[in-house]
């Protein structure tokens, strides 16, 4: 996977962000699709809320939804066109804070402060240092009731330790870091002195029986969301995706540029 410079240089450089991210959205329909037929049913219980912390926002797909279900939001990303972007799209906001970091660190954000910390189709490339460095971090920045929700990779568990490669039949194109798992998020949250209450494993892609992808949900063990860890294996994510799409055809338009 691209190393914290390398991800840089291609987002700062490289990528064409003319459809302001989208494009990565299409799979659903369009961006409404996704975030209310896959994201927020999944968060919902967190939100509203009095401040957000947003991690790898790009061009703010996810943002223009979270600023409305809080008091504050503060949004960090590695790319400045990506902060600037959003500062145009969001201009006439006053209660977004933006902030340009290098990768891994939140030490901009005061801690104690952070009621819901999100981060969503960013993370997955990331290896597990950079996840373990935000998730040191946010163990300082959350409140005592705080809560996380990140979206981050499981296709480490393919990954052979006496070659560090995946199997021949796994096609995954560099597109999630090889080092995680979700066992290693609750590894590093455990170390961070934060637990890991749920997991959702899925299937993203064409390869419908290979879990590549995590969403873990993580607190302090003493806040009010604290409980035994639960996880779901699920299959049929995909199955959801496109369902989303033939039924958000008959009842929005799309927002992604053809």
């Amino acid at each position: 996977m691209p190393t914290v410079e390398e991800n840089l240089h291609i987002w700062d450089g490289g990528y064409d962000w003319s459809q302001a991210g989208d494009e990565w959205s299409k799979p659903w329909g369009s961006v409404e699709a996704e975030w209310y037929g896959t994201i927020f049913p999944r968060i919902h219980a967190f939100v509203p809320t009095g401040t957000i912390l947003e991690i790898a926002p790009g061009c703010g797909r996810w943002t223009q939804m979270l600023k409305e279900l809080c008091e504050r939001l503060i949004v960090v990303d590695l790319s400045r066109i990506c902060i600037k972007a959003c500062q145009r799209r969001f201009r006439l906001e006053r209660h977004i804070t933006y902030h340009v970091n290098d990768g891994k660190s939140l030490e901009m954000v005061p801690d104690g402060s952070v009621d819901f910390a999100f981060s969503f189709a960013s993370l997955t490339i990331v290896e597990d240092d950079v996840i373990e460095a935000y998730l040191t971090q946010l163990a300082r920045k959350l409140t005592p009731d705080g809560i996380g929700f990140i979206h981050h990779s499981n296709i480490g568990e393919y990954v052979d330790g006496s070659t560090g490669n995946l199997p021949f039949y796994i096609k995954d194109r560099g597109l999630h870091a090889k080092s995680m798992t979700a066992k290693r998020f609750r590894e590093l949250c455990r170390a961070a002195g934060l637990r890991c209450v749920s997991q959702e494993l899925i299937n993203w892609g064409k390869d419908v029986d290979i879990i590549n992808e995590c969403y873990s949900v993580f607190t302090h063990p003493n806040s009010k969301w604290a409980r035994p860890l639960r996880v779901l294996i699920n299959h049929r994510f995909m199955d959801e995706v496109r369902y989303l799409s033939r039924v958000m055809r008959l009842y929005t338009k799309p927002s992604f540029r053809k």
